[in-house]
Parts: C-alpha cells; structure tokens; sequence
C-alpha cells in the first residue's frame, strides 16, 4: 500500500508456463528476444535465485495460490481430470476428456492470496490456464473468468472457456489471453476499486512444431545458436512427458518454444502499453514469473521435473524467472541474488496490497518486501528452499543442494559452489556422510513443520503422469480446516 496515497496498488501478475529461469534474456540468455520482460527488468528488479515449490504445473500453480505445499494443499501432480463433467457434450468422443468425469474444486477449503485481495475490495480477473480443477465456474475471489478446458491445449485450436461454457476458438491462444487482459484492463480502470489481474499464458508450453506459432516469431530464430539449451546424449531416465529431437527437429522444437516466449513477451508489452494508456501504470505492481522450470537439453532432460523418471529436481526444473516493477516498490534496474520461493509471495502481496494475511492453512513462507526495497539486505537467518513432487523432496542451501527419493533412491548430494551445473553427485559419498544426515533432518523437520499431519505425498503413487482425482488418504478440505479462517500469519 501506498503510505503516502494510502491506496492499494493494482496488480497484474503474468505466469508463463513451463519457462525456465534460463530462458530470461534480460537473466543472461543473449539468443532469445524479450523486450517487454526486458523493460521490466530495468524499471524494475529481476530476482536470479527464485524458486518453484514443485517443478510441475499444477502443484507449483496451487502453491503460489495458497502459499502452502503439495503436501498441505493435495495438488501432487498435474492434473488429468476433475476439470469437466463427463456429461458436458464438449468431452463426448474425444480421447483427452477420457478422464473427465466430474468437476474437483482441488483448493476448496484453503485460503487463496485472491480470496484476500476480493474481501478487501479487490475486483479479481483471470485471463488464461486456470487447470486446479472445475475449469468453467469462477472461484477464490476470481469474477471474470476466461480459460481453457484442460492444462493444455493448441496453439491454432484452444478451448476456450467463458461464461460457464467451453468452445473452440480457430485463433491464437497467446493473442486471445493478451485482448482479454487489455479488454479487463479497461474495464477495470475506470472503477474505484483497485484491481488483481491473473495473466496466465499457455506459452511456452508444448506444442513447438513449426505450424503452431506465427512465422514471424519462428523466422526470428531461423539462425539461432541455441547456446542455452545444450545438445547432449539423452538422459538415461529420460521418459515422454514432452516433446523431443536431436538434431534438426531439436532445432524446430528449440525454435517453437522460443518464438512462443517472444509471442507471449509480444502481449505483455501491449497490456503493459494499455495499463499506461488508461493511466494507471504508475500505481500498477507487475509480476512476472513461470509456475516451474523447463528442461531443453539440460542434462540431457526434455522436460520438467517428470521429464525423467524418477523425478528430478535440477535447477533448470525448480529455478524459475522472477520479475517485478511498482512504483514506489522496487529500485530499478536492480537484480536480487536472495534465495525466495513462489510460496513467498502469498505474504508479499498481502503486505504490499495492505491485506491482513488470514489463512486457513499455515503459511511457511514469508515477506520480501524489505529485499524488493533493498535487495542487498543480508538474510537475517540462513535461508533454504524446498520443493517436492510426490515422493521426491528436495532441500536447497545456496551452496549445498540434497534430492531424496523415497522410498528407493537414488538420492543426490551436489556442491553448488564447486559444481554448479550439479554434474557430480556426491551422495554416498562418506566423507558427506555428516552433511547428508543433517540437510536430512532439516529437511524432514521442515516438513513435519508444514505437511498436513495426517497426510503424505511420500505415501502416494505420484510418477509424473497425472492426477485425475484428490488423493486417495486426502479429505476435503473443508472437513480439516472448517469454514472460517483459523490461523493468522503474523
């Protein structure tokens, strides 16, 4: 909020989906062309050491939403099911409904930041992937609602949700979402109110092949090295979650995944031009981030974090871009090195929209409004970031990262300041012996700290091919946590 105006700033929150925090040219990557996320990076701060809470759409989207992890909010692997209802006519006959048969409410019952923003007063718009289930009615403080059906869907063919009902549209799905957050942009700027705008892309997501995006983004990268994205022998646990080539279709996929981020930075830049035309960019805060990472090439991995199985937890998986701009709210052209998580950012907006952080759910993160003042601030405690994906946890120092698979392994110990490509695994090792056992009992007290106690996604038969229902152990959650909020952050 601002002190001296004592009004809540706008937000506009853009989600990329299944970028890779490698993939921000203004973080380093000279082969691709982002202008628009550039700007924001010099009028604003880009933050090189942020987190997804789970390197998979679904979990890492419920996560930023609720501030929690899989093993609180129940959202363990991406979601297959409980978007649709079997009997809606648009599934019938179509193999990728098969698993549709009702609509799930996966986060009913826990507090989302948007619930808080629209009891204070907040209009909430969503434009883009929603995919935590019940994909056609509006929920957690959401009015306008313009979606898709599924997590995924065609570039040239999407299917589009709006009003309660799904339709195809023959248009590009990255220009559909970006006129819509323009149309709400317009719509809310007029109004009292403050407003939150959700701007989920379905880009970079696959498919890549070159008659899924415009020629004028593809010809762009006709010539392009790729030097980000290594050529390599495929890992040894590499498994087929997404698309992937070697030599000239590596070139071709590499080509579509990189006009779909340009395509997608194209948008960005005219909502940001939009919020400007209607003067309200100056008490606008901007964010932008991707709900996981990506893998092309990276060792050897075609995918995310079920780009292999078992599971992995590279940091080209979990490492995510961070950017933010606000007036009054960040320095610019400031870059944070601090180690943060997308479950920090319940608490920040709440601080910085002037909200009372009120939860459902216990919170693990915290604020870092004081690193968006000051991002050379040193860390009053040692910091540590974690992730999961069903029975795969991780526990990350900046100097030290540890990967336990339960039950079987194989496990992962790395140096990240020797190793930081995380080329050698240490593990096993007896001279780490010491350091495994206590990144382990930090790990495991940390979880015991913030898992729901009376589940575990360690138990469940999570590999990286999809939910298609709450989890087998998982009650409502209105059942666990009642109907009024319960537990304040402080």
């Amino acid at each position: 909020m601002d002190k001296r105006t004592g009004r809540r700033p706008n937000v506009v929150f853009f989600l990329a989906d299944d970028m890779g925090a490698w993939a921000l040219h203004c973080a380093g990557n000279d082969d691709i062309q982002t202008p628009n996320l550039d700007k924001i990076g010099e009028k604003g701060m880009c933050f090189d050491n942020f987190f997804c809470a789970s390197p998979v759409c679904s979990p890492a989207r419920a996560s930023i939403l609720t501030g929690t992890m899989p093993c609180r909010h129940g959202v363990l692997d991406w979601l297959d099911g409980g978007n649709l209802d079997r009997e809606n006519p648009f599934t019938w006959g179509k193999l990728e409904f098969a698993k549709e048969t009702r609509p799930i409410r996966y986060l009913e019952g826990l507090t989302a930041y948007t619930d808080l923003l629209a009891q204070a007063g907040y209009q909430c718009g969503l434009c883009g992937k929603w995919h935590l289930g019940d994909s056609l009615q509006p929920q957690h403080g959401f009015t306008d609602w313009y979606t898709i059906a599924r997590g995924g869907c065609g570039y040239y063919h999407p299917e589009i949700v709006e009003n309660g009902q799904v339709r195809y549209e023959n248009r590009y799905v990255t220009d559909l979402i970006g006129e819509r957050a323009r149309e709400l942009v317009r719509q809310y700027a007029g109004q009292e109110r403050p407003f939150y705008l959700s701007v989920h892309f379905t880009a970079p997501h696959d498919p890549w092949d070159a008659d899924q995006h415009p020629r004028e983004y593809l010809d762009r990268y006709a010539d392009c090295a790729f030097t980000a994205a290594p050529e390599r022998p495929y890992h040894p646990n590499q498994v087929r979650t997404c698309q992937h080539g070697t030599g000239e279709r590596r070139k071709e996929l590499l080509r579509g995944y990189y006009a779909a981020i340009t395509a997608m930075d194209h948008q960005i830049g005219l909502v940001l031009e939009e919020l400007e035309r209607q003067g309200v960019l100056d008490n606008t805060l901007v964010i932008f981030t991707s709900d996981n990472g990506m893998n092309l090439g990276q060792h050897g991995v075609w995918g995310k974090g079920n780009g292999t199985f078992p599971q992995n937890m590279y940091d080209s998986s979990v490492k995510v871009p961070m950017l933010m701009m606000g007036p009054g709210i960040t320095p610019p052209g400031r870059v944070c090195g601090q180690m943060f998580s997308h479950y920090d950012l319940f608490p920040t907006l709440c601080q910085l929209c002037g909200v009372e952080c009120r939860t459902r759910q216990p919170l693990p993160g915290r604020s870092f409004v004081p690193w968006l003042r000051d991002p050379d601030r040193e860390q009053d405690a040692p910091v540590v970031v974690f992730d999961e994906y069903g029975p795969v946890r991780m526990i990350r120092r900046r100097d030290k990262k540890l990967v336990l698979r339960y039950p079987y392994g194989p496990n992962e110990l790395y140096d990240l300041e020797r190793d930081p490509g995380e080329e050698e695994n240490l593990y096993g090792r007896p001279d780490y012996e010491a350091l495994v056992l206590e990144l382990g009992r930090e790990l495991d007290g940390w979880f015991l700290r913030w898992a729901d106690p009376g589940f575990d996604s360690r138990c469940e038969a999570v590999a990286g091919t999809g939910q298609h229902d709450r989890p087998g152990s998982y009650a409502s959650m209105t059942d666990r946590y009642g109907e009024k909020p319960g537990y304040v952050e402080a």
